[in-house]
């Protein structure tokens, strides 16, 4: 049996560009015409003419931080559907509240290809602890693990008395789930004497995977691997070998773009992970997820050749309050767009002295002069409503940790 899903793995990187980007224009038409809030998004742009990642770039990104409102605007999914409620799969609700369509066709968030990474086979017998209600992280793994051929025990969360006991009885060899919950079940099941050896592999997500947390599972004869979704998306990118990033799903496109931004960055540079999926019934197209990571450069050594990420570095929304005022990551963009001597910037929030809030706009610029910090000052106070100092710095030597602002300030 292969140790790839299916061909779509290793195809070549050219092949797999060709194949998404002959798919994308009809999707972006779907859409178009088909999902209200598309239709005014796209507006004059012709979806036939997107056809590579810079036309791609062209469209806004919409953020999951806009779902909240634009829902509440036009129930339940912002107008972003493209059928009727009622041929819809399933409904969820995200906390927010965010509402989340499911398709009704079977792995309809793709996550099958992440359980065959984890090293699920057919007649795999999981015991998936992720929640049935409400969110769809339930019925993601469930769906998922069907794909592959796996028979599923949904245990759902809580109740750790219950879950060693029904794995004692059942012997399930796979886990779906949460690894810190892995870890509760356990040390549950060490505390009472039950044998739970059976589970040799787990596909973990809902939080970040610890090397502690790793090693720990792994001196227990329990092979790891993450993956990375979100409810709105499904699948992102998963995980085939320790400590070797997360590949890309065959079923996306990825960027990864400045916070605040539309604008995509160079390779390696840490930014907002923005997803384009291809589901008919829920086009999300240029979906930023808030989520900051960036590309590995080269192909996993498993022999999969789509883009790999690091996997999740942090939030990319920034919002600072300062002197009771909001600021955002897309207002220090704007004052970047206005100055093009700005290469990169970060706006740095601290307090002074008498711990009055100040900021700072370190800029990255090739050439400095008194007039420049003055005209930069200036448009921050214009977009902002705020006072800030300019500081010129060194090109490159801002880090590269994807924060456009950096609250220093401590509240303690």
């Amino acid at each position: 049996m292969t140790d790839f899903y299916d061909d779509l793995e290793t195809r070549a990187v050219e092949q797999r560009d060709k194949a998404l980007f002959d798919a994308l224009p009809g999707h972006v038409a779907h859409a178009k015409q088909n999902a209200p809030y598309f239709t005014s998004l796209l507006g004059d742009i012709d979806p036939h003419s997107i056809t590579d990642h810079a036309s791609l770039a062209r469209i806004p990104v919409t953020r999951k931080s806009d779902l909240i409102a634009l829902q509440k605007e036009t129930p339940p999914f912002g107008g972003m559907t493209t059928v009727s409620d009622g041929r819809l799969g399933r409904i969820f609700s995200s906390p927010g509240p965010i509402y989340d369509p499911q398709g009704a066709k079977g792995d309809f968030w793709r996550f099958g290809r992440a359980f065959w990474a984890a090293g699920f086979r057919p007649g795999d017998l999981v015991h998936n602890t992720f929640s049935y209600h409400f969110t769809p992280a339930g019925f993601m793994m469930d769906l998922a693990a069907q794909a592959v051929g796996c028979a599923v025990f949904p245990a759902g969360i809580g109740q750790t008395e219950m879950q060693v006991q029904t794995i004692a009885d059942l012997r399930p060899n796979g886990y779906a789930g949460t690894p810190s919950f892995l870890r509760i079940i356990l040390e549950k099941a060490d505390e009472a004497g039950v044998d739970v050896s059976s589970i040799t592999k787990a596909s973990v997500g809902g939080e970040a995977l610890l090397p502690a947390v790793r090693e720990s599972l792994s001196a227990r004869g329990i092979e790891v691997r993450q993956s990375y979704g979100t409810a709105d998306l499904g699948l992102i990118a998963y995980e085939t070998e320790p400590n070797a990033g997360l590949i890309i799903d065959e079923g996306v496109i990825v960027e990864i773009v400045r916070p605040g931004s539309d604008d995509p960055v160079n390779e390696g540079e840490v930014g907002e992970v923005v997803v384009t999926n291809f589901a008919s019934e829920y086009p999300l197209i240029r979906f930023g997820t808030g989520d900051l990571s960036a590309v590995l450069a080269g192909q996993s050594p498993c022999g999969r050749t789509n883009m790999r990420i690091k996997g999740w570095m942090g939030r990319a929304d920034q919002t600072a309050k300062v002197k009771g005022m909001f600021v955002h990551p897309s207002q220090v963009d704007q004052v970047t767009k206005r100055h093009g001597e700005i290469a990169r910037a970060r706006l740095v929030i601290e307090h002074d002295e008498q711990s009055n809030d100040r900021m700072t706009l370190q800029c990255e610029v090739s050439t400095s002069s008194d007039a420049l910090n003055t005209k930069i000052a200036e448009t921050i106070r214009d977009v902002t409503k705020l006072r800030s100092e300019v500081a010129f710095v060194e090109s490159g030597s801002l880090p590269n940790d994807g924060k456009v602002i950096d609250d220093q300030r401590k509240f303690d």
